[in-house]
């Protein structure tokens, strides 16, 4: 029997942690994403399930502690917005240096500084490019609904784990405090410690006894042997690219023009491709649901057969400049946004498409 909720996008974060198995979750509060520990405060799993629940003393040691639990292999994650994101950026870093599995959460907020609590995009570039130090990727899901959010706690899981590496949602405050109906998925039970050892023989836990403790650590200081790795990770991320790259298209068979957005500037975007249709222009949106990997083959193919494509970004432009490198300089490409906790309206989208591109 389906079981349906209506809830916020922060509330179905916690609700999903809880029915996919998660040990733990790390957090420290900030606005627009505290009610994803305060969801999970309120609803106490590690009565039920067995998940721990720690509000840490900074956003700092919130990631440092997703290291120490997956090391162990361990399902943990974490969430927070912008500046806290920010913080965090270490500790990515070494997660990814350590090929640890851990999901993030960020409910981005404007910026930079403290700048607004409303929502924004423009962390595209510290979760894509990876904010942190040194040559890594983290895999980076935008869901542009409540549902999305709640599917893609579980996803992000099986891919962080999969690949051995952070795992990002990549939301705004604007899909993390919208209400919308919630499709709930069954609980999943915990790992055992030998379901730990079977899947997770890398960790710290996963070896047996009689056998010596894996070591985990992001440290290396053979210059040649730290060469070979990080050309290993390089290998994996372009496994990524080839495997897991997702997306979804409205109305691109026949368009004569592309709307590229992600989240929330998706959801706003499909209203301006019902506009331009009725006033007689071929437009169609392709949404990427993943924003690393990133869909360059699919955009290089459209940019085959389209006059021209724009960029709609609560920013001032970051993610246009994937689409520009997709393209590779088959069509023109411009930018529109809107920054400082403004969000555009469908028909500033459809102004700007026919002033950019058509007109341009």
């Amino acid at each position: 029997m389906r079981e349906v909720r209506l809830m916020k996008g922060n509330e179905a974060i916690a609700e999903a942690a809880i029915r996919c198995g998660v040990d733990g979750y790390f957090g420290y509060p900030i606005t627009p994403q505290s009610e994803v520990m305060e969801t999970l405060m309120d609803l106490k799993p590690w009565e039920t399930t067995g998940m721990e629940v720690l509000q840490a003393e900074s956003e700092v040691a919130s990631i440092n502690m997703l290291y120490g639990g997956a090391g162990c292999g361990k399902k943990v994650m974490t969430s927070s917005s912008s500046p806290g994101i920010s913080l965090m950026q270490e500790g990515l870093s070494y997660l990814a240096g350590a090929e640890l599995p851990c999901v993030v959460v960020n409910v981005v907020r404007g910026g930079p500084g403290l700048g607004t609590i409303q929502p924004s995009q423009s962390d595209y570039f510290q979760s894509v490019r990876g904010g942190g130090h040194g040559d890594y990727n983290t895999i980076v899901l935008a869901p542009s609904s409540v549902q999305e959010m709640s599917d893609f706690v579980e996803l992000a899981f099986d891919l962080a784990f999969k690949y051995r590496n952070p795992a990002i949602i990549l939301s705004d405050g604007m899909i993390g405090q919208m209400m919308e109906k919630v499709e709930m998925k069954p609980f999943k039970k915990r790992w055992t410690n030998e379901e730990i050892e079977k899947y997770c023989p890398w960790a710290t836990t996963g070896k047996k006894k009689d056998r010596e403790r894996n070591i985990i650590t992001s440290v290396e200081l053979d210059s040649q042997v730290f060469e070979s790795f990080n050309h290993k990770l390089v290998a994996k991320y372009r496994k990524m690219e080839e495997e897991e790259v997702r997306f979804e298209s409205f109305q691109c068979e026949d368009a004569d023009y592309i709307i590229v957005a992600y989240g929330s500037s998706a959801r706003i975007c499909q209203k301006s491709i019902d506009i331009l249709r009725s006033k007689g222009i071929k437009a169609g949106l392709l949404r990427p649901i993943t924003l690393f990997p990133f869909p360059k083959a699919e955009l290089n193919s459209i940019a085959d057969r389209v006059k021209g494509m724009l960029s709609v970004e609560m920013s001032t432009g970051q993610m246009v400049e994937d689409v520009r490198l997709a393209v590779e300089g088959k069509v023109k490409v411009e930018h529109f946004g809107r920054v400082g906790g403004m969000v555009h309206s469908p028909e500033e989208v459809v102004e700007a498409l026919e002033q950019k591109i058509i007109g341009g």
